[in-house]
């Protein structure tokens, strides 16, 4: 494995939720803000920043060029951008996002480039562009130092990805705490696909969007029992940062406050205690009793659905609804988690229920999902 590819510090700054001027407008980035943010980051010894040709609606790209590469000499940092090509018309606009994305940066090339959210049918787009030979040729063409992948998919789908593209260079995946031994999203199983094909790790979501950040009262104390001070974000990010194989996790900041608690974090990191590990086990532990339904995505209930209902993920969903009590956050990770099988897509034949080991009355628990999530 190549140690050129780790930057020398984990913390990574993700661009996605930048200070804004008008909540209402994803354009009005803050920059002035935006700036202060990146000044502590930097100060701090961090140098991976993480954006997007979607986020912000590109203008996220535009401030990083503002707020970083314009006023820092450009080997003091390390740029991620992405490409989605599945939400792209044609291949040739696909193509297009990485020198759109360096002119948006004002940069002549990108130290990681990622071909985004692979997984599912979204995969089909990126063969079918020739994605994969593209971003080598534009590794070649030194425009791209490193190419990866991310994905939202389960252990098999990265084993399959990483079998095929022995070229990719790194992996981006979710994982967080709550995740770790989730038989839905499969965090370590991941990281050890990951490890056994030698491609380090880029972690985003470890605070899983925010969520981990805001935990039912009754879960919170038992944290701040075992370590007084500490913040849930604090957590959350070390839970991450100290494990084996990582490139860099990733913070949404979105205030100069949260930048400056996170930099304090990272600081003082050391790993877990055994006092601490198993406080943050009984955590996810009463997190888990919270659930609404007993799914344990054996997937029998899929087998043999009609309407090809994405009957485990939409039941995680619902849980995760329950254990994180934010209706908006769990909505929107279904309206793309779901899209390829939606809840008001079963037709009430009663397969899935036959199969269910569970015996969940799953029929009206995606009736539920349909009711809460699809109007």
């Amino acid at each position: 494995m190549n140690d050129a590819i780790f930057p020398a510090s984990k913390m990574g700054f993700g661009c996605m939720r930048l200070p804004l001027l008008n909540e209402d407008d994803p354009k009005s980035i803050d920059l002035p803000q935006f700036e202060q943010m990146v000044d502590l980051f930097m100060a701090a010894g961090s140098t991976y920043f993480d954006t997007a040709f979607v986020y912000h609606e590109g203008e996220s790209e535009v401030a990083l060029g503002k707020a970083l590469v314009a006023r820092y000499p450009r080997d003091s940092f390390t740029i991620a951008t992405k490409c989605l090509a599945w939400a792209m018309p044609t291949k040739e606009a696909a193509q297009e996002c990485l020198d759109v994305s360096l002119k948006r940066l004002g940069t002549d090339h990108v130290d990681y480039f990622l071909l985004h959210n692979l997984g599912g049918k979204r995969t089909a787009k990126f063969d079918e562009y020739d994605m994969w030979n593209y971003a080598q040729q534009q590794k070649a063409a030194g425009k791209v130092r490193y190419v990866g992948l991310s994905l939202h998919d389960d252990a098999a789908c990265l084993d399959e990805l990483l079998t095929a593209h022995l070229e990719m260079d790194f992996v981006q995946l979710q994982v967080n705490y709550l995740d770790w031994d989730d038989p839905h999203n499969e965090a370590a199983r991941l990281m050890e696909v990951a490890r056994a094909h030698g491609k380090p790790v880029i972690i985003m979501e470890p605070a899983r969007g925010g969520r981990l950040c805001n935990l039912p009262d009754e879960v919170g104390r038992i944290l701040t029992a075992a370590k007084p001070g500490s913040t849930q974000a604090e957590w959350a990010y070390r839970f991450c940062w100290n494990l084996p194989n990582v490139i860099a996790v990733l913070s949404g900041m979105s205030t100069v406050e949260q930048t400056r608690e996170n930099m304090a974090s990272y600081a003082a990191n050391q790993p877990f205690t055994a006092e601490e590990r198993a406080a943050l086990d009984e955590a996810v532990e009463k997190l888990r009793t919270m659930a609404a339904v007993p799914c344990t995505a054996c997937n029998y209930c899929v087998k043999d659905c009609p309407s090809g209902v994405k009957i485990p993920q939409i039941m995680e969903l619902l849980n995760l609804e329950a254990m994180t009590r934010d209706h908006e956050f769990v909505k929107g990770l279904y309206s793309w988690q779901a899209a390829e099988g939606r809840a008001s897509s079963c037709i009430r034949c009663g397969v899935c229920e036959s199969m269910c080991p569970q015996r969940i009355d799953i029929i009206d628990q995606l009736a539920t999902a349909a009711s809460r999530y699809e109007k």
